[in-house]
């Protein structure tokens, strides 16, 4: 089957640049990760398909090859087998488009470096993934969470050996190895591969008097506290790896992690534009006409911030610094505040008089339409 297009592949447009390319890409990994995916061939083949385009159009003489001659000026760029996990030089922007803590997802991919899924031990422990909600004011300077949850400890009667007097012997079938041999027939004839070995489990020993308290697995169930530090800056559907707080592995095994997958809250007052923070702040007509000094709620408490004489409603305002902090950054977002003007709907007898002799002063002046709320937007986000 054809390859297809790279710009196709991560959506975005052949004169995208550096940034959007990356986030097209961050966007596509969160998406089809085989960590959110599990057995599911046809996300993994997405992921890697999206890694492929992602490690030509990120750099700049490998783009510039495509550009010119497509899929054949960089054939030379990888292997006969085509793109691998070997290929992937850009692991190091991990951290830009995932930050600190989220690279790891990558591990069950490039495992130690990039030779392929790491193999672990089979008596590892489960990975528990858990929801952690966050409100925009916890994301914009980071927050630090205790979370219960539940996981497998280590048997306190049998201290996690799994043996109520604490022997165990050789498992027959392996020999102690925790592997067994098999040959298979295939079109190119006799095979041997080498398996877990079913009795023990890959273990190489066997449990005869096995625990009353834990059935012989080493291990009971147990609900704990764990600290999560999120950092300012995260998004939805982000994660962060804890090593080695999951499950404790059977008899003895090495425990897995938890996976913490941050849930962006909806605020009532603020609307999150990348790290640019949204507020529509009601004024008066009087506030718009004559101009005023405001007190702006922000995430983190209140500025003041000048209304001038003429202001039109829908006027855009940029307050710098006052959005969300960057993922393992120093820079901070803005907050666009944008003004809208209030008409009255209740009005006095002393107001009506006054807005009727403003009313014949109306009729000189020419009314004419505008840019649209979403234009004045996207300039002051370019």
């Amino acid at each position: 089957m054809a390859k297809r297009d790279y710009y196709e592949v991560l959506g975005v447009d052949k004169a995208a640049d550096e940034a959007t390319i990356k986030k097209a890409y961050r966007k596509m990994a969160l998406q089809f990760h085989p960590d959110k995916n599990p057995d599911n061939k046809e996300a993994e083949d997405k992921f890697k398909e999206a890694s492929e385009a992602y490690e030509i159009l990120s750099d700049k003489d490998k783009r510039q090859l495509y550009d010119q001659y497509g899929h054949a000026g960089i054939e030379n760029q990888f292997g006969s087998g085509g793109f691998n996990w070997e290929n992937f030089s850009h692991r190091g922007d991990l951290n830009d488009i995932f930050g600190e803590g989220f690279g790891g997802i990558f591990e069950s991919l490039f495992g130690g470096g990039f030779g392929g899924r790491s193999q672990r031990s089979s008596n590892r422990g489960e990975d528990l993934q858990i929801e952690l909600s966050l409100s925009l004011k916890e994301i914009a300077v980071g927050a630090e969470k205790t979370i219960k949850i539940g996981t497998k400890e280590a048997c306190d009667k049998c201290s996690g050996s799994g043996s109520a007097d604490g022997a165990s012997e050789s498992c027959s079938q392996c020999r102690g190895t925790g592997q067994i041999h098999q040959i298979r027939q295939s079109l190119f004839g006799q095979m041997q591969t080498v398996a877990e070995c079913p009795s023990c489990r890959g273990e190489g020993k066997i449990i005869k008097n096995k625990c009353p308290k834990c059935y012989g697995e080493g291990r009971m169930g147990k609900v704990k506290e764990i600290n999560v530090k999120v950092p300012a800056g995260v998004e939805e559907g982000q994660y962060i790896r804890l090593r080695g707080q999951g499950n404790i592995g059977p008899r003895g095994g090495t425990r897995g992690d938890i996976l913490v997958l941050i849930h962006e809250k909806q605020d009532d007052v603020f609307e999150r534009e990348d790290n640019n923070i949204i507020l529509e702040y009601p004024i008066s007509m009087s506030q718009a006409v004559l101009g005023d000094e405001i007190i702006v709620p922000t995430l983190t408490g209140s500025v003041k911030m000048k209304i001038p004489a003429g202001t039109q409603s829908g006027r855009l305002f940029r307050l710098k610094g006052q959005g969300i902090q960057g993922l393992n950054s120093y820079s901070r977002g803005d907050q666009i505040v944008r003004a809208i003007v209030v008409t009255p709907t209740k009005l006095s007898k002393e107001e009506i008089e006054l807005f009727t002799q403003l009313k014949g002063h109306d009729h000189k002046r020419q009314m004419k339409p505008g840019k649209s709320f979403l234009s004045k937007l996207r300039e002051y986000f370019s």
